[in-house]
């Protein structure tokens, strides 16, 4: 019997002018978590669709428990005892949890020749208590967190009598809280003999749950290693194929006049009496904990959900952001912290995407002018550098880090003064965070200026000038990034505050 309860070797997989998967390695011992990293387009996708039977391999073979084993189709994987668990959970919303963890294998009752809710639903409720879950097995499915949702997916995967469990990206949509629960669930999963492939962009997750990690690259294998014997640095190097020597770059923009003022806005349930500036050429974070009302107050500024009182200014205008086209008119841009489903029309071609914001720029007597529409997405492409074949690419098939370059060209076709980025970087690799990291500074440098969303203290440190810190929908401190820490940041976002306000005086934040 083989140590290995799941082994490729010399796994390739080729696409219409595109080689996916390259001569690929990898072994998963029997309960083993085991990273898989690599930036975005490196062929992780590919390698779980040949595991699932999405796919099949060109060449090599795959084997479990030792024996040499095909996989057709996505219903000999599950017979092989394999499941995936993904980022952007799919279930059946208005179903309940018991009827999402039993699909497709319900049990019949043998006289009614009807399904047997009375032991589903006393199953499912067995599988809850084993992770731990804090719901029950008749709740509706799209009444539950995403934190949720995922245990009920881990526990159909166990239903169904899965043995390798493969997590692509599971913390991303997750506060620190959730974060952690899931930690202790896979942890859970792991004593309980489950194997386990964890796919991760944060290396907090890898050094947290997994013995090995192995790396890949424009998908082919770079190396497996034992996680006591690799650095950060060359993981990071491994997964890039070079030294990220200045990971945040230099701030050079010369920062100008105020472009937007926010005075007392408020929403009531979200935020109250929110106050701030940004100047032209100035990276501002908006930072605290989740749930601190954020993202909502960017809704409210770019007129998704106006406020209910306050007002916002650009370059000392009042404006009424009643809708995002107005919002858009006035000088606003937009990148919405979902790319997927706020962002982008995923089956629509780059340049349709890109010109989407400023169609009046590219009409021609009532007609789409095409040939400026290329051109305009050709050089703002090249600006960004957005790796695509061509305009006419579909945005479901460029990686999340080109994802997110393509909603940035979308607000480089208007005429925009004020750029709010909700979570820029989140659940892209990183590679793509020093180029979206390096896009921001040219874009300050152009003038333009910028209100960034983050969680990430060293990304809000390395990357603005100054700190906007809400706790339960208030600001509790505006800091000079450049003159704080993690700590204070931490400290404004979760308890009582004492710090100096933009014009030195000293303050109590508020209540």
């Amino acid at each position: 019997m083989s140590e290995y309860i799941l082994e490729l070797d010399h796994i390739s997989k080729s696409f219409p002018g595109v080689k996916a998967l390259d001569d690929v390695h990898f072994k998963l011992e029997k309960g083993q978590i085991h990273a898989l990293m690599g930036e975005n387009g490196a062929g992780k996708s590919t390698f779980i669709k040949i595991i699932t039977g999405v796919y099949q391999p060109d060449a090599g073979e795959i084997r479990i428990n030792g024996k040499p084993t095909m996989i057709r189709n996505p219903i000999d994987s599950q017979k092989q005892g394999i499941a995936a668990i993904y980022q952007h959970v799919t279930c059946f919303p208005d179903l309940s949890v018991t009827e999402n963890i039993f699909i497709g294998h319900e049990t019949i009752n043998r006289i009614t020749r009807k399904i047997d809710w009375k032991t589903l639903n006393g199953k499912a409720g067995e599988w809850l208590e084993k992770l731990d879950a804090d719901f029950y097995p008749q709740t509706i499915m799209g009444t539950l967190s995403v934190a949720q949702q995922q245990i009920v997916e881990i526990a159909k995967a166990l239903s169904a009598n899965a043995r390798i469990l493969i997590m692509d990206e599971p913390t991303a949509p997750l506060s620190k809280r959730e974060t952690e629960d899931l930690y202790r669930t896979v942890e859970n999963l792991r004593n309980h003999g489950v194997s386990i492939i964890f796919i991760s962009h944060r290396l907090e997750d890898m050094y947290r749950l997994a013995s090995s990690v192995t790396i890949l690259r424009d998908g082919r294998y770079i190396g497996t290693w034992e996680l006591d014997k690799i650095s950060q640095d060359d993981i990071v190097k491994a997964m890039v194929g070079r030294e990220i020597t200045q990971f945040f770059p230099p701030r050079h923009a010369k920062i100008g006049g105020e472009v937007l003022r926010v005075e007392k806005l408020s929403r009531t349930g979200y935020f109250k009496d929110v106050s701030f500036t940004v100047n032209k050429g100035e990276i501002v974070g908006l930072t605290g904990l989740v749930g601190a009302g954020r993202t909502e107050v960017c809704e409210a500024i770019y007129g998704v959900n106006p406020p209910d009182e306050g007002s916002v200014y650009i370059e000392g205008k009042q404006v009424q952001n009643r809708h995002a086209s107005k919002a858009i008119e006035e000088g606003i841009g937009y990148l919405p912290e979902d790319r997927l489903k706020q962002g982008l029309v995923l089956d629509w071609q780059l340049s349709r995407n890109i010109t989407l914001a400023s169609l009046r720029r590219f009409e021609k007597k009532g007609f789409m002018d095409d040939s400026k529409e290329r051109e305009v997405t050709k050089t703002l492409g090249e600006k960004l550098e957005v790796k695509a074949t061509s305009v006419y690419d579909k945005v479901a098939t460029l990686s999340g880090g080109n994802q997110q370059k393509v909603i940035v060209a979308k607000l480089l076709t208007g005429d925009m003064k004020v750029i709010i980025l909700d979570e820029p970087t989140k659940g892209v690799d990183v590679g793509a965070k020093t180029a979206i990291y390096k896009i921001m500074n040219d874009l300050a440098q152009e003038g333009y200026g910028i209100l960034m969303v983050s969680s990430e203290m060293p990304e809000v440190l390395g990357m603005c000038d100054r700190v906007v810190v809400m706790r339960e929908g208030r600001v509790s401190a505006v800091l000079d990034a450049r003159k704080t820490s993690q700590q204070e940041i931490l400290e404004a976002s979760m308890v009582l505050y004492r710090g100096k306000q933009e014009d030195g005086q000293e303050r109590k934040a508020q209540e």
